[in-house]
């Protein structure tokens, strides 16, 4: 059985230690909440639990697909064994309706469908407040190379289409949502999570926010969209099987 070893990282929202396996790692999911790069800090009650549950969901929904991801196994309520990935120091957004920090960069309306989903590319900072970069600017400072952002860009879309399709049947829009990738033994596989905090999701009858968007803006209700949502996710999931 792998054991959960030394304390690598804390991030926003995670944990993360080493184990008896120098390629796996077991990663905590807190309850802690965070906003605007950490300028907002609030607590969102059994977040770790939900975003753990339905991410190893999400993640399996991945693996079905034939897309190469970190995860391995659930490991208890709010922890998840993974492949230790060497992360590339960029966020992958896909964009398929006009949300966010886009609606505020362009001045569009939130809400405005897009003609094809925009795939974007922002360097992790907090320093910063994760900018937005050219592939440019990737390739030139060394964060990946061009076929890597490619081929990142290409799971990104793929990935995209696998999460619309599965929302869609769950009755949710799957508005953007941000992705992280790392490389495994020379190979490029999804990390981090697939949760509503790092995605927008939008009830398809009503429009209501059903992800971390309710905590940024002050819309109340955080812990029962993030219920609803995981009720949804484990519902379409019992479909795939």
């Amino acid at each position: 059985m792998t054991q959960q070893n030394k304390e690598l990282y804390q991030g926003k929202a995670k944990v993360v230690y080493s184990t008896d396996d120098p390629d796996v790692l077991l990663m905590h999911f807190k309850d802690d909440a965070s906003a605007f790069n950490r300028k907002k800090l609030g607590t969102i009650v059994d977040k770790g639990r939900m975003n753990c549950t339905m991410s190893a969901t999400l993640m399996r929904l991945m693996d079905g697909a034939g897309i190469p991801t970190h995860f391995i196994d659930q490991a208890g309520p709010t922890d998840m064994l993974v492949r230790r990935l060497e992360m590339f120091p960029v966020e992958v957004v896909i964009r398929n309706i006009v949300a966010g920090s886009l609606a505020r960069r362009l001045a569009i309306p939130e809400g405005t469908p897009l003609s094809k989903p925009l795939c974007e590319f922002y360097y992790k900072s907090d320093e910063l407040d994760d900018p937005l970069v050219l592939v440019d600017h990737i390739v030139e400072f060394g964060w990946a190379t061009a076929e890597q952002t490619r081929e990142m860009r290409m799971l990104a879309l793929h990935i995209n289409d696998v999460l619309k399709a599965f929302f869609e049947q769950v009755g949710l829009t799957l508005v953007d949502f941000k992705l992280e990738f790392g490389l495994y033994h020379g190979r490029i596989l999804l990390g981090d999570e697939l949760s509503p905090d790092g995605m927008r999701l939008w009830d398809k009858e009503t429009g209501k926010k059903m992800d971390k968007d309710r905590f940024r803006l002050d819309l109340g209700g955080v812990e029962e969209a993030y219920q609803e949502v995981l009720k949804r996710v484990q519902t379409g999931a019992e479909g795939h099987e």
